[in-house]
C-alpha cells in the first residue's frame, strides 16, 4: 500500500508540473499567421523561413478572402510609375539558400511531389501541377518559377525607390505568397502584366491569385491601378463562387 501512495505521488507531482509548464508558454497559436500591415511590413530576408502552404493553398503566407478584401481596400491607388531605370538585375535572383539550393530549387522542391533532387540541388525528377493551367508536369526544366507580383510591376508600383537589399527579398521571397513553379508557357504569357491585363486560363486558381497579389502588394506597401484593383475585387469574389 505504501509503495501505491508513494508511486500516485510521483503522478501527482508530475501533473502538477506539466499544467505549470503549460501555462508559461510564449502564448503563440499554432497555425496563426501574422497579418501583414496594409502600410507594407519588413518583409523576411531571404534565406529565411521556408513557410510552407496551409491546406487547401498551394502558396505560403495565405490569408483568408475577408483578410484580402481589407488588405484591398487599404492599398493606395496610384497610376503605373516609369520603367526608367528598370533592370531585372536589380532584383538579385535567384539567391542561395544553403546547402547548394538557390530560391528556384527550394521552390521546385516545396510546389512538387516527389521531388528528387541531385548533389547539386537541382530537381532530377517530380511531378508538378501549375495553377495557372491545370497542367501536370514531369519535367523541371518545363517549370518557370512565377513572381506573383512581376519584378517590373513592382517596379512600376513602388519598388523603383527601394535599396537593393529590399528588391532582393522581393524577388526570393519564401515566405510570402510571391513565388510559385507554374509552366513555362503561362509564365510567359502573363509576362510582366497586371491582373487587369492577364488572369490565369484557369478560372478556378483566380481566388487564390487574387489573394496572393493582394497580399504581397499590402506586405510591400505598393500601389494599384484602379483597373487593377477592381479587377482584384472580383477574382476575390471568385472565392465564394
Amino acid at each position: 500500500m505504501g509503495r501505491q501512495i508513494r508511486v500516485r505521488g510521483a503522478a501527482l507531482a508530475v501533473t502538477v508540473l506539466l499544467a505549470v509548464a503549460g501555462c508559461s508558454g510564449t502564448g503563440a497559436v499554432p497555425g496563426k499567421d501574422a497579418k501583414p500591415s496594409a502600410g507594407g511590413a519588413s518583409p523576411s530576408a531571404p534565406g529565411g523561413s521556408d513557410a510552407k502552404p496551409a491546406s487547401g493553398d498551394v502558396l505560403p503566407g495565405m490569408v483568408g478572402v475577408e483578410v484580402a478584401r481589407t488588405q484591398l481596400a487599404a492599398l493606395k491607388v496610384a497610376p503605373p510609375g516609369t520603367m526608367a531605370g528598370y533592370s531585372r538585375a536589380k532584383f538579385t535572383h535567384w539567391a542561395e539558400q544553403g546547402n547548394k539550393c538557390d530560391t528556384r530549387e527550394v521552390v521546385l522542391k516545396r510546389d512538387g511531389t516527389d521531388v528528387k533532387q541531385d548533389s547539386e540541388c537541382k530537381a532530377v525528377s517530380g511531378t508538378w501541377k501549375s495553377l495557372y493551367d491545370g497542367a501536370v508536369v514531369t519535367e523541371a526544366s518545363k517549370m518557370d518559377i512565377d513572381h506573383i507580383v512581376p519584378l517590373a510591376e513592382g517596379w512600376r508600383s513602388g519598388a523603383a525607390g527601394w535599396d537593393a537589399a529590399r528588391r532582393k527579398a522581393f524577388a526570393n521571397d519564401l515566405t510570402h505568397p510571391q513565388l510559385l513553379s507554374v509552366t513555362a508557357a503561362t509564365n510567359r504569357s502573363k509576362g510582366d502584366q497586371s491582373p487587369d491585363l492577364w488572369q490565369p486560363p484557369d478560372k478556378s486558381s483566380w481566388c487564390q491569385y487574387g489573394r496572393a497579389w493582394t497580399t504581397v502588394k499590402s506586405t510591400y506597401g505598393l500601389t494599384v491601378t484602379e483597373a487593377e484593383k477592381k479587377t482584384l475585387a472580383a477574382m476575390l469574389d471568385s472565392c465564394a463562387a
